[in-house]
């Protein structure tokens, strides 16, 4: 792992905000599946995803992103605990720092489990595996009947755990960087609370469709 505290926290800041992007553009290209196509348009942009050579390197970097992050955030999790071996009796800690600061490991290690399901649940059996090549239906038994009816609620509350985790990575993120000024530290918190808000439920309302409304 990094050595310098320093670079520890840009590195956690640089690949935060580069998954942030990536959020951005995963949330639009799902957004097709609202369309009353059959899932044409969603299958389109599926394809894309995964065949243009362009996007496939892209897609490696996104992959290394992933794993610089979290390998960075379990590494200061396990050294932060192991620096306060002998817990308090009476924890002290939220008169000072938020509850999301202070479990930023907690969410990201429920957001990890969320990404492995996620990844087996949609890209192996797509892209791997080959069961099916209509992605759209793929997604639409898996909110539908996943889980025996239940998968959709799991990917619900995991949207609600990665609001909480954005939020204050977004934040901490620009502080990082030096950007924290009583002018426009307000306007980033803004945002990124907006973001945090957003994005997540944009996320959520797909089970949520396809779960009761479909």
């Amino acid at each position: 792992m990094i050595a310098s505290p320093l670079a520890k926290k840009w590195v956690m800041g640089l690949t935060g905000l580069f998954l942030v992007s990536f959020l951005l553009v995963h949330l639009s290209g799902n957004f097709s599946l609202f369309k009353h196509d059959q899932g044409a348009a969603f299958n389109a942009y599926s394809h894309f995803m995964t065949s243009n050579p362009l996007i496939k390197v892209m897609e490696y970097g996104l992959v290394l992103g992933f794993l610089l992050h979290i390998l960075q955030s379990l590494y200061l999790t396990i050294q932060n605990y192991s620096a306060r071996p002998v817990r308090y009796a009476v924890p002290n800690s939220g008169e000072s720092s938020s509850w999301n600061s202070r479990n930023m490991g907690l969410t990201g290690s429920f957001i990890l489990v969320f990404l492995l399901v996620h990844f087996n649940s949609f890209v192996v059996k797509y892209r791997i595996t080959k069961e099916s090549e209509n992605i759209y239906q793929i997604v639409v038994d898996a909110f539908q009947s996943g889980w025996g009816g239940w998968y959709w609620l799991f990917y619900v509350l995991s949207m609600v755990i990665l609001g909480l985790h954005l939020n204050h990575g977004f934040q901490s993120a620009f502080q990082t960087f030096g950007i924290n000024h009583k002018r426009y530290t307000p306007i980033i918190k803004g945002f990124g609370w907006i973001y945090s808000v957003a994005v997540p439920l944009g996320f959520a309302t797909m089970p949520v469709y396809f779960r009761f409304f479909y």
